[in-house]
């Protein structure tokens, strides 16, 4: 399946992506928890650039869209910090 490039248009956004998806990338592809959770902490610290942006403005969708992303990706790396915890 392809996958739909973002439609954020904020050149803040398409540098934490390009970023971001690479991490995503290696935390698919390792093998151990151990290597996940490392990877999950890069994750968390590149999302949380797009979640302190200094530019955010409430009313424009591309900021809605671009804070719901950087959230779901930043709970979904404390999940994978968690499972690390369970091992």
């Amino acid at each position: 399946m392809l996958k739909e490039k973002p439609k954020i248009s904020c050149s803040i956004f398409r540098k934490q992506e390009s970023i971001i998806q690479n991490i995503t990338g290696k935390i698919n592809r390792s093998n151990g928890i151990i290597e996940r959770a490392g990877f999950a902490e890069e994750l968390i610290k590149e999302v949380n650039v797009l979640l302190s942006c200094s530019y955010y403005n409430v009313g424009t969708s591309d900021c809605k869209n671009c804070h719901f992303n950087s959230t779901l990706r930043k709970r979904t790396a404390r999940l994978i910090l968690k499972a690390k915890k369970l091992a």
